[in-house]
């Protein structure tokens, strides 16, 4: 690709990972999707549901391929407002409460409110000082007093950490949200690099809500289309010192390929065969059960749908400094558009166990 398009990809994702847009209350984040795919996709389209399809026509268009990336994002809503000024709150997906504790945020009250995570200082905590602090232990200091926070904040309200993207050395971004933002951004190259190449089939990228929440813009949108395949594009856990061997997935090898029950075991060979032939690197990722991506609620739509999964390799997963390797990412964009370009014209045929 050329270094002007590689350019605009990262742009996208540092604007994506920028954006807020927690499950359930996507629609923030929405027109900033809807207005790259307009530039890229013949029709874009939203749902009742929030999820947001960017087709892209084929030659024959006989069938349909579905593409899959979550925009939502986890975060964080205000449970109660302490008497003293202090804002309690509860989790939206699986946020990981380690990380919390000294985070900026942003409540998105009757306006965004920058607050910090607090919580009684070591100094003053006689035991169990070494232990993560719990979050009914956490507070969220925004500088206001109980009378005037109730003007502008309610129980409720929505709140997302406050984090730069930030470049990183050998080509690794880090930032929140990448999970799965950075799927979205697979999708765009994708998409883009099908304008080089001749494909069959008509194909729908949809950035799919509520994922973290129990992929619920995959059920709705895999049942909407009913496509003939599909591909849910995700991110894995990538090595880090600490996971000790437990994980085998790593930065800048590739995007990882899935097999496994939840896989259409054909798709998964297909698309193996594209990465060696086009000399993409890869990775392949067993998953023995459920893999807790959109690939999941896709599979078991109406009839069922032959699908697979493609994941970006992501260290420090729900946090706000998640980690990858950019070079992962457009490699997996183009994987995407060589496999669907070499999907032969009788697709029906092709799957057929």
């Amino acid at each position: 690709m050329e270094n002007e398009r590689v350019q605009h990809a990262k742009e996208f994702l540092k604007k994506l990972s920028e954006h807020h847009g927690v499950s359930g209350y996507e629609r923030t984040i929405a027109p900033l999707v809807i207005q790259e795919f307009q530039t890229i996709a013949e029709e874009v389209q939203i749902d009742r549901f929030g999820n947001i399809y960017a087709h892209k026509n084929g030659e024959v268009g006989r069938y349909k391929i579905m593409l899959a990336a979550h925009m939502d994002e986890i975060g964080l809503m205000v449970k109660k407002i302490d008497p003293r000024g202090f804002l309690r709150f509860t989790t939206v997906g699986g946020v990981d409460q380690r990380t919390l504790l000294s985070q900026e945020v942003i409540i998105h009250g009757r306006q965004p409110i920058p607050g910090v995570i607090g919580a009684m200082p070591p100094h003053l905590v006689r035991e169990d000082g070494d232990k993560a602090v719990k979050i009914e232990d956490m507070g969220i200091d925004v500088g206001l007093s109980f009378v005037e926070i109730q003007k502008m904040v309610q129980i409720g309200d929505v709140i997302t950490l406050k984090r730069t993207p930030l470049e990183l050395l050998g080509g690794l971004r880090a930032g929140k949200s990448l999970d799965d933002r950075a799927g979205v951004v697979v999708m765009q190259i994708c998409l883009q690099e099908l304008d080089r190449l001749h494909h069959a089939h008509d194909v729908i990228a949809v950035t799919t809500t509520q994922e973290e929440v129990g992929l619920r813009g995959a059920l709705t949108s895999a049942y909407t289309l009913n496509p003939d395949l599909a591909i849910a594009i995700d991110v894995t856990h990538a090595a880090t010192p600490d996971t000790k061997g437990q994980v085998s997935i790593e930065l800048g090898k590739g995007p990882a390929i899935a097999l496994g029950p939840n896989i259409h075991p054909l798709v998964y060979a297909s698309l193996t065969e594209v990465a060696q032939n086009e000399r993409i690197p890869f990775q392949i990722e067993p998953v023995a059960g459920m893999t807790g991506t959109d690939a999941w609620a896709i599979q078991v739509a109406q009839a069922g749908i032959p699908t697979g999964l493609l994941s970006i390799p992501l260290r420090y997963m729900h946090t706000s400094v998640e980690t990858l390797d950019m070079q992962d990412v457009i490699n997996s964009g183009l994987l995407l558009a060589h496999f669907i370009a070499s999907l032969p014209e009788d697709l029906e045929g092709s799957l057929c166990y």
